[in-house]
């Protein structure tokens, strides 16, 4: 293990790649795997829930008095009201269903209100990504840094689509439009952690999405900020977990980008 963990990240990586360990074994069974429906297109599995308890049970031997907030079990009250754990046991369920392999375990600290340290553990590639407030991201033992580029022109992008039964598609796709006829090109892989992961690591130049749960970006946006980057809401202000909108870019890219955005949202 990294010899730049603090003993904060070091809580937090081990109890994500333990959460990690159990969906490769799953990952690995995946024609097996029962999965119950729990709304149009979205599914939680055996899996998801068998890591989320892995991640609240080893969190909480750490840090006790530490509330919890995650997709599957909602709030968990602590007795710590500082701080808390927003938490994703597995971003990607669609992709990891459908036998692919890209996904990844979040955890994020928010102490009084700011993100204080962030996770991001892909389980199949071991691709380590983690961030400590006015400490710098780091992808294993490599220090991150956002992209340079200064072009929309020359930027590639990631998104996330609207899938069914979510309300913003006619927006959605004039944004696509935009941006696929400024830009060098768009992605789409399916896990927003991921997605703000490859931000901080200068893969992609930008990210946008709407609709998505704080426990989808927490740990990501800091994994950014402490690349370099900027993240903001569409409005360009810092309220993206109660929103649920984020953009995230380099420092020259963030002003034309979101403004290129807002645009789009008018015409839609």
């Amino acid at each position: 293990m990294s010899n730049r963990l603090t003993p904060l990240l070091t809580i937090m990586v081990n109890a994500a790649q333990k959460a990690g360990r159990a969906l490769r074994r799953d990952f690995g069974e995946i024609e097996n795997l029962q999965v119950s429906r729990k709304g149009p297109a979205d599914f939680v599995t055996k899996a998801d829930t068998k890591a989320e308890k892995i991640l609240i049970e080893e969190l909480q031997k750490a840090r006790p008095a530490y509330g919890f907030v995650n997709e599957e079990s909602g709030v968990i009250e602590g007795s710590d009201i500082s701080n808390k754990w927003i938490i994703d046991p597995l971003d990607g369920t669609t992709n990891f269903l459908h036998g692919i392999a890209h996904f990844a375990v979040s955890v994020a600290l928010e102490r009084d209100k700011r993100l204080e340290a962030g996770v991001v553990y892909n389980p199949i590639t071991d691709d380590l990504y983690y961030a400590e407030r006015g400490k710098g991201a780091f992808l294993r033992d490599s220090r991150l840094r956002v992209s340079g580029r200064t072009s929309i022109q020359d930027s590639l992008f990631s998104t996330g689509i609207p899938f069914l039964g979510r309300p913003g598609h006619e927006t959605f796709v004039t944004e696509l439009q935009a941006v696929m006829g400024a830009s060098s090109g768009i992605r789409r892989f399916g896990a927003a952690a991921l997605d703000l992961a490859f931000v901080a690591a200068g893969r992609y130049d930008g990210f946008w999405e709407r609709g998505l749960s704080s426990w989808d970006m927490a740990a990501g946006i800091l994994l950014v900020r402490e690349a370099g980057g900027i993240v903001t809401d569409f409005q360009g202000r810092d309220k993206m977990l109660e929103t649920g909108e984020v953009i995230a870019t380099n420092a020259s890219l963030d002003r034309d980008f979101r403004q290129l955005l807002k645009n789009a949202a008018k015409n839609a």
